[in-house]
């Protein structure tokens, strides 16, 4: 996220005409770009990984294609969106993190994040896989209760909402998820 801010502060710049130390901030930039490239991605397992010379997995690099940081269709963004789907995913939904690997502070397990499943799904759709982002959409969206609200996460084994609810966040990554799909098919409808 430190990338997203030195590349907005630049196109902003830029699109505005402000004054800024643009050489600067490009030069932060593509340095921070560099070192994540090299430092945080995990070429045996072809994934992004939760720190750098971590081999754990963090569902918030499914965020890399979404903010222009890499294309959607690097083979590295590839392997991040499958291995986190494999490994830290459960029954189709997303947790943040493995819990096993990562200590937290808290005791026990979590229920699978709302947000990084819908963040799957951008990631998906941005990839070409529209039909699997498609399948997971329907699914958390049914998760919705009579009202249409999502809590934070979804307990998995009990089948229900639990977390903050309702929960923003779980919306708004529903509603960017809903505008990747449209994209993705209006790409592919376009070709």
């Amino acid at each position: 996220m430190a990338w997203v801010v030195f590349d907005r502060a630049v196109r902003l710049a830029e699109r505005l005409g402000l004054e800024a130390p643009l050489d600067r901030w490009k030069g932060v930039r593509d340095e921070i770009h560099a070192q994540v490239c090299e430092r945080g991605y995990d070429p045996e397992r072809r994934t992004f990984t939760q720190y750098y010379g971590s081999k754990s997995l963090d569902a918030s690099t499914l965020n890399i294609p979404l903010v222009g940081f890499l294309p959607a269709t690097d083979e590295r963004v590839t392997g991040t969106i499958d291995a986190i789907a494999r490994d830290l995913g459960r029954d189709g939904f997303v947790s943040r993190y493995s819990t096993a690997d990562t200590d937290d502070g808290l005791s026990g397990d979590e229920g699978q994040f709302l947000a990084c499943s819908f963040w799957l799904v951008s990631a998906l759709a941005m990839n070409g896989r529209v039909d699997e982002a498609r399948t997971l959409f329907e699914r958390l969206v049914g998760l919705a209760n009579d009202l249409g609200l999502l809590a934070e996460e979804y307990d998995v084994a009990r089948q229900r909402q639990v977390g903050n609810f309702p929960q923003a966040f779980s919306h708004l990554t529903l509603i960017f998820a809903a505008r990747a799909i449209s994209a993705a098919e209006a790409e592919t409808a376009a070709r």
